[in-house]
């Protein structure tokens, strides 16, 4: 999974959604259940690292992309579980295919 730019972007696009869970989480037990800062110290720093490999990865498939696909990529960090959306999306329209040489085959 870990070895084509595609399997990369697929991980970390789930690895961003869960990273956000578990901040949502903190920032729930923080300001709401008990007050205890833990949480967030935990996943804030773990979802900034996620969220910056996310955008670094989607970089990297700027050169299978075309700019608008890009774009929307990039706004998918924002809203929390949007990298899950978006991956979907993209694997429903065949941005995310491979063919054998490791080329995505161009669509839109």
């Amino acid at each position: 999974m870990l070895s084509s730019p595609v399997g990369r972007f697929r991980l970390l696009a789930l690895a961003e959604a869960v990273s956000w869970a578990g901040l949502l989480l903190g920032m729930f037990f923080k300001y709401v259940v008990v007050e205890n800062e833990i949480g967030v110290k935990i996943f804030g720093p773990v979802h900034g690292a996620v969220f910056v490999a996310y955008l670094l990865v989607a970089l990297m498939m700027a050169q299978r992309w075309d700019r608008k696909t890009l774009f929307w990529a990039l706004v998918a960090a924002v809203p929390p579980f949007g990298t899950v959306v978006f991956e979907r999306w993209a694997a429903r329209t065949g941005r995310l295919d491979e063919t054998r040489d490791g080329v995505q085959t161009a669509r839109d």
